[in-house]
Formats: C-alpha cells, structure tokens, sequence
C-alpha cells in the first residue's frame, strides 16, 4: 500500500508520527512523509522518503507579521494581537500552502491513504479534494478549551467552507483519529465523539550523544526546557535560581528560540545545552520542568516522570491542567513563576510518593496501549 504522512514542519507536529510512518515502512508499505523543505533532513535521519510541501511555519509567522518578526516571545505579546496572527498562520496561511503542493505530489505518489497530522488541515483538505481517504494523526492531549485553539478551529472552518469540505468538531475530517494520548488524561468530550485509535507515545528525536554526567548521575537529575519555539530567559532564569539551590543537577535544553549567551553565568551544577536527544534523556530524569508543550508532556507520561508546568502560550495551559488533575506534576503560571517558587514546588514533586505512584500507574497505562506496528497493521482497513 502506498501511504503518504504530512504534518506541519516542527518538532511538536512532525516528530509524533515519524514512528508510525517507520513502522508503516517496515511492514513493507511504501511511504512518504510530506513536509515543510526545513524539516526533510530530521526525516532523512529516520530513514524516510521525503517530499517538500508546505510552509516552514517561521515563513508563515513572516507573512502574517506583514514581513517582518514577532515583538518578542509569545508571552510577551498581548493576546489581542497574538490570536488573530495565530489563527492567520495556523488556519489560512499554511492550509492553503498545503493544499496547493499536496494536489500535484498526489498525482505523483499516487497514495492509497493518507495520514495527516492532526495541526495540518491542509494535508486533509487535499486528501478529500482528491477523493483520497484520510486519517488524522494527533500530536498530544486535544485542546478545547483555551482561546487560542478555538481561533484556530474557526479559521480552519472557514477555510473548508470556501472549499466546500465540512469538518468535525475535533478536526478528525470524518475518518479514524490515531491518538498518542493517554484516554484517562484525553478530553472527555474527545472521546465520546471521536473515532479514537490509541497508538502509544513513542518518543522519536534525531540521534545524538547524551550530555555527560546523565548516564554516570550521583544524585537527581533535573530537565529543564521551554521547548523549541517559546524560550523566554526571564522565565529560564528563575527557575534556574530556584532549581540550582536544591541538592540536584540541573540540565536545561535552551532551544533555538534563545540567542546563545542570553542565560548569561550559571552555578555549577547547571549545564546549558542547546539541543538534546530528548527521547533518550527522559528515562535517566528524575524531574521535568517545562512549558506544557505535548511531546514532553507525552514524554513524561511515558517516562513515569513528575512534571512542574510553565506553560507559556496554545494549548500548554489545558496541558497543565491535565497534569494536575491526573496528580503526576503541578503548575506555576505568568508571575507566579519565581525562583522560590519553583524550587518550593520542584522539592515537593521530587520526594512526594504520592505523586510518584501516580506517574507510575500513568506510565503502565501508556506502556498498556497500542505500538506503532500494532496500529501500522490496521492501516490498510482504513483506506
């Protein structure tokens, strides 16, 4: 069967269906993951046949802010003038950019169904366009409750309307949703209406070596990150303050989004690192510390890690309110984010059994769900 993935090209939204699409290739399938051109060579590292389509999102961001860049960090950005940019991006610019190169690599590749990253309408929109069935692909918990995600979903109707395609409450596009969220931590409204195909959350990152001092730790190793695309110093800064003050080493992936020195000096037992193969990281963390962005948040599920949220803008927020309420983390939000209160808080969830029976028990149940060749082997009943 040929099989072609499409996805918004970013960590976040390419990397949760590079293991179905691996699994999908070596059951024997033909496959080609379609994505913005920056982020074909990640997918070249994971043995995949690659096509460019789409607009990187930092192009699409561009366009939306009349050429030039963001005023700063999205947290810094008054929601007034955040929100319609967001919607524009994520459910105007890049849909229809999608559209338009998807139509004719489907004329070449010819697939049999394709699967659309849950962000990625536009990878939808031209699958139904083209008669071909689609099956979406989530890339964390569904989000229905903050503002941001419902922009975004108008935007989207919007744009089916004008094409004539109608879509579901979830985005689902009227076929299988492949969910990497845990179903006790999903939304309850996702569930009962949603044609839900568990895939455990198999963490992919590019290869690369681990820091040193994780695989040889004396004592709890704290990570530290606000992800690859909302990196605010101010934040980090506190709670490096906070953290280094406890009897832990602290280890902080910086991202891309932070220029390099922006950190300035740091205590010793905290190590700066623009990039970690997070996947692999997770199992040797004895804390999380993070924005609320999916992928670590799914990581941490998986990994039987407590978590402390600072959740920085889209869906991170209702991300920390299902960590708290399934007892595995605890949240600081805007400015409450200060160095004695993340040190207060990380202690806490650092030696809390309760919490550390919590995301042990979270950790069977991801463990309990479906593997990516398990899920590659229905793929052919839904084309």
């Amino acid at each position: 069967m040929r099989l072609l993935f499409t996805s918004l090209g970013s960590f976040g939204h390419t990397f949760p269906l590079v293991p179905l699409a691996i699994a999908a290739r070596d059951a024997g399938h033909d496959v080609v993951f379609a994505t913005s051109e920056d982020f074909l060579p990640q997918l070249t590292k994971a043995g995949l046949d690659t096509a460019a389509a789409g607009l990187a999102i930092k192009d699409a961001f561009g366009q939306a802010f009349g050429g030039g860049r963001p005023p700063g960090p999205p947290g810094d950005i008054p929601p007034e003038v955040l929100l319609p940019i967001v919607a524009k991006v994520f459910g105007e610019l890049m849909p229809k950019r999608f559209l338009a190169d998807l139509l004719p690599l489907f004329e070449h590749v010819r697939p049999d169904l394709v699967v659309s990253e849950a962000g990625n309408s536009g990878g939808a929109f031209a699958a139904l366009k083209a008669g071909i069935p689609v099956v979406a692909h989530g890339f964390g918990r569904v989000s229905t409750g903050d503002p941001m995600t419902g922009k975004i979903r108008d935007a989207i109707r919007s744009h089916a309307a004008e094409l004539g395609i109608e879509v579901g409450e979830d985005l689902a596009f009227g076929g299988p949703f492949v969910d990497i969220c845990p179903e006790s931590v999903q939304d309850p409204e996702f569930l009962a209406r949603t044609h839900r195909v568990p895939l455990r959350p198999v963490g992919w990152s590019e290869p690369g070596e681990l820091p040193a001092g994780v695989l040889d730790k004396r004592r709890p190793l704290v990570y530290l990150t606000l992800g690859t695309a909302m990196g605010h110093a101010g934040v980090l800064t506190e709670a490096i303050a906070g953290l280094s003050g406890l009897d832990v080493d602290v280890l902080v992936a910086t991202g891309p989004s932070l220029p390099e020195g922006a950190l300035g000096e740091v205590p010793e037992n905290v190590r700066l690192e623009a990039w970690v193969p997070q996947a692999a990281l997770l199992p040797h963390v004895d804390l999380v510390v993070h924005h609320g962005g999916s992928g670590t948040t799914l990581g941490a599920f998986g990994a039987a890690l407590p978590q402390l949220l600072l959740p920085q803008g889209a869906d991170q927020f209702t991300n920390a309110d299902a960590v708290v309420a399934a007892g595995v983390g605890d949240r600081l939000l805007g400015a409450e984010v200060t160095a004695e209160a993340v040190a207060a808080k990380a202690r806490h969830l650092l030696t809390d059994p309760a919490v550390r029976d919590a995301a042990q028990a979270l950790a069977a149940e991801v463990a309990a769900m479906p593997s990516p060749a398990e899920v590659a082997a229905q793929l052919p009943t839904f084309a």
